[in-house]
C-alpha cells in the first residue's frame, strides 16, 4: 500500500472515531467562557468622579429618548452596521455619574400594571386573594415621577474611509526550486459621530446640545513564504490584524456627550476637576460654542428647572 493511501486511510479511521465519540454524548461539551468584565470607556472615570461629588442642589431627574441611528448603514449579511443600543449606553452613563433617571424608553410593563391596577385585578400580596376585598393596587395622582430633562439625539456619520496606508512587497530565489516570500501590512481609520441634545421636559426647550465625532483605527500584517519546484512544495504563511470595536467607539461619543450635557449640574469647578480641558485631543471648546453651557458657567440653572 503507498505510503499516500495510509494516511488517507488514518485521517478517515481518526474522523470516524471523533464522529462516534461525539454521537455517543448527550450534550458537546462547550469550549470555557471568558469571563465577564466591566465595559469602561475612556470618560467613565470622569462621570464616576461626578457621582462621587455632594452638589449642591438636588439633582434633577433626566430621562433618555431615543438615539437612533441615522447613518443608513446596512449590510446584507450582518444587518446594521452601528449598534441600536445608543439610548441604553446612556441611560448607563447618566447611573454612572450619579443622576436619578426615569424610564421612558421601555414603559410596556408599566403599562400593563397599570391597566390591571385599573380592573383591580394587581396586588403586591397575592397570597390574600380572594380572602380580602381591598387587596389590589391602588392608583393615586401623581405617583409616577416626572423628568426635568430628558437626552435625546442620534449616530449622524459613519465615514469608513477617511485615510490607509499600507505597503506589499515580494522577493526571494529567480530558481523555480527557491525560497520566495511576500510582505504585506496596512493600516486604515475610519470615524463615527454623533449629535446629542439636552431637553426641558417642560418647555421642550432645547437648552444644550453637543456634537462629538471618534476616530476608528484598524491594522492588519501578513507575511508568506513559498519554496520548491515542480515535486515538491511548501507554503507558509502568517499574520495578524486588529481593529478597534465600532460599537464600542459609540458607547465612547455617548459617555462624552452625556458629560458635556450634564456636568454643569454639578458645577464649573467640579466639571473642570472631573475632565481637565487639556486632556481633550481638541482642548477647551471655543466661546461661541458655549451659549447654554455660559448660563451655567455664570450660575444660572438650565431652562429654570431643578
Amino acid at each position: 500500500m503507498r505510503p499516500m493511501k495510509r494516511w488517507m486511510l488514518l485521517l478517515a479511521s481518526t474522523c470516524l472515531l471523533a464522529g462516534q465519540a461525539q454521537a455517543g454524548d448527550l450534550y458537546a461539551k462547550p469550549i470555557n467562557e471568558a469571563p465577564a468584565t466591566r465595559n469602561p470607556t475612556g470618560y467613565t472615570e470622569a462621570l464616576v468622579c461626578l457621582a462621587q461629588a455632594r452638589p449642591h442642589t438636588p439633582l434633577p431627574r433626566i430621562a433618555v429618548g431615543r438615539i437612533a441611528d441615522y447613518t443608513g448603514k446596512v449590510e446584507f449579511e450582518t444587518g446594521a452596521r452601528i449598534s441600536q443600543g445608543a439610548s441604553l449606553f446612556a441611560i448607563t452613563a447618566l447611573g454612572k455619574a450619579g443622576f436619578p433617571v426615569v424610564e421612558r424608553l421601555d414603559n410596556t410593563v408599566a403599562e400593563i400594571e397599570l391597566n390591571y391596577a385599573r380592573q383591580h385585578l394587581l396586588s403586591d400580596s397575592p397570597e390574600r386573594a380572594g380572602r380580602d376585598a381591598n387587596n389590589f393596587r391602588r392608583i393615586y395622582a401623581g405617583q409616577i415621577a416626572g423628568s426635568s430633562y430628558y437626552i435625546v439625539g442620534g449616530i449622524t456619520e459613519l465615514n469608513t474611509n477617511i485615510a490607509s496606508s499600507g505597503v506589499n512587497a515580494t522577493g526571494g530565489s529567480k530558481d523555480t526550486d527557491g525560497v520566495r516570500g511576500g510582505l504585506n501590512a496596512q493600516q486604515f481609520v475610519m470615524n463615527v459621530a454623533m449629535d446629542l441634545r439636552l431637553v426641558n421636559s417642560r418647555t421642550q426647550e432645547v437648552v444644550d446640545m453637543v456634537s462629538y465625532q471618534k476616530q476608528v483605527r484598524g491594522a492588519s500584517f501578513d507575511l508568506g513564504l513559498t519554496a520548491g519546484g515542480d515535486k515538491n512544495a511548501a507554503v507558509l504563511s502568517g499574520g495578524r490584524g486588529a481593529m478597534e470595536p465600532l460599537q464600542a467607539a459609540v458607547r465612547t461619543l455617548v459617555e462624552r456627550g452625556v458629560y458635556e450635557l450634564t456636568a454643569n449640574f454639578y458645577g464649573q469647578g467640579l466639571k473642570q476637576n472631573c475632565l481637565p480641558p487639556e486632556a481633550e485631543p481638541q482642548g477647551p471648546p471655543p466661546p461661541r460654542y458655549a451659549s447654554a453651557r455660559a448660563l451655567a458657567q455664570n450660575g444660572v440653572s438650565r431652562g429654570g428647572v431643578q
